[in-house]
């Protein structure tokens, strides 16, 4: 087993992830009802909730080539300080000078947007510090993936807690707190790495290179396609579908959260198994299987089951989850060369945004025509076809051909 020095900044990249991530969640929570509370408006408050979401896509594609500029490290502290004083600049404002809607809206977009290269840098510097620490990318990716988890299902109940004790607006100064903690964690915790010495192309010319590399590689392409397909499917079932379903068949917001819940526990257990014996399982069987039992569910709740069902179902798909983007990620990080890295998963999230949004919209439409119950039928019958087809798709079977990952820079120590 590798010194404790060698371990501490693959903890210290967790730890990071944890605060930096529980500090998105108090964002999408507080950010919205400070809205509600200074404005009374749900439009303004659906135009802010848009303005932080648009960001996201752009940023996570043009930003990846500037993380493979500046560097890993660099890149996760320039984006964490930038974006706990977009969101320390709300309250600010609004306690002193006043706060406009069109500064609001500035703040939240430059929050957003400068936001997703460090999440990207994070994701990027892993497989060096999981080498260096002498832990198995499976393993680490799992971990990742139930930081994720259990971020999104604490930090929710978290923010509505801190709103009741200190109100939206103090809640706003701790969010940009957090960003503060994790960009000082970063930075006297984890090695430079990625940065690269050679004289930069031009800016644009390395976004399509790395469009290029996905665009050659046949299983990169058809995990990034199949992620897209699922997550066009998938999306609208908690967003769109799902509080419909509550809402006519249950007629209660607290089975939406009871249903919401049972998802987000199961996918954290599951990521936390995945992560500890995720290396000794076959990849392309274990993907398919996770990916297939996972959209099974979409069959049952097209019956309009009782709640009891309809949670177990939930909690299903969940389990089901766990190991899907630990596999990706790993598979992602084997075939990029490091020089590449940032650029290539940049796009590739950017990819996955887009299809999200998409899902929602036409969902929200085809359930007016379709019913809720052809809407369940329609996303389980695609996810169904997308799903089987990695059993038969050629590109797929690189998934059980493990390789070395390139490392990115010096990771020996912080510096």
């Amino acid at each position: 087993m590798p010194p404790v020095s060698r371990r501490v900044p693959l903890l210290a990249l967790f730890i990071s992830n944890a605060i930096s991530m529980t500090g998105n969640v108090l964002t999408l929570v507080a950010i919205p009802w400070f809205v509600l509370q200074t404005t009374g408006s749900a439009a303004l408050t659906g135009l802010v909730a848009f303005f932080t979401t648009l960001p996201a896509v752009i940023a996570a594609f043009f930003g990846g080539a500037v993380v493979d500029r500046l560097g890993y490290r660099r890149m996760s502290v320039v984006s964490d300080l930038a974006s706990g004083l977009c969101v320390a600049a709300i309250p600010l404002l609004f306690d002193t000078v006043g706060l406009d809607l069109w500064m609001l809206l500035a703040l939240v977009f430059a929050g957003a947007l400068l936001d997703a290269p460090g999440s990207t840098a994070r994701s990027a510097i892993l497989p060096d510090l999981a080498g260096m620490a002498g832990m198995s990318l499976e393993r680490a990716s799992g971990i990742s993936q139930a930081i994720s988890r259990g971020s999104s299902l604490l930090g929710a109940p978290l923010a509505g807690l801190l709103i009741v004790l200190l109100g939206a607006s103090n809640v706003l100064w701790v969010d940009a707190a957090s960003f503060g903690v994790s960009a000082l964690i970063v930075r006297l915790l984890i090695p430079p790495a990625g940065a690269r010495a050679e004289a930069h192309g031009s800016y644009l010319g390395e976004l399509r290179e790395g469009l290029a590399f996905i665009g050659r590689d046949r299983l990169i392409l058809a995990v990034v396609l199949t992620a897209m397909i699922t997550n066009f499917l998938d999306a609208p079932l908690f967003s769109v579908v799902l509080p419909i379903y509550a809402s006519r068949v249950f007629g209660s917001a607290l089975d939406l959260g009871l249903v919401i819940g049972a998802f987000g526990g199961a996918a954290l257990v599951s990521s936390v198994i995945f992560g500890a014996v995720g290396h000794r399982l076959p990849r392309r069987l274990s993907f398919g299987i996770a990916f297939v039992v996972a959209g099974l569910p979409f069959w049952v709740l097209a019956t309009l089951p009782p709640l009891p069902v309809v949670i177990a179902a939930a909690a299903v798909t969940g389990l089901a989850g766990g190991p899907i983007n630990p596999i990706l990620s790993t598979v992602i990080y084997e075939r990029v060369p490091a020089r590449l890295r940032g650029r290539v998963i940049g796009t590739i999230r950017s990819g996955a945004y887009v299809a999200i949004p998409a899902g929602v919209l036409i969902a929200g439409l085809v359930v007016e025509g379709l019913g809720l119950r052809g809407v369940l039928l329609a996303i389980a019958a695609g996810y169904l076809i997308v799903t089987l087809s990695i059993f038969v798709n050629p590109a797929m079977h690189g998934l059980d051909r493990r390789s070395p990952v390139e490392p990115a820079g010096p990771v020996d120590q912080p510096a």
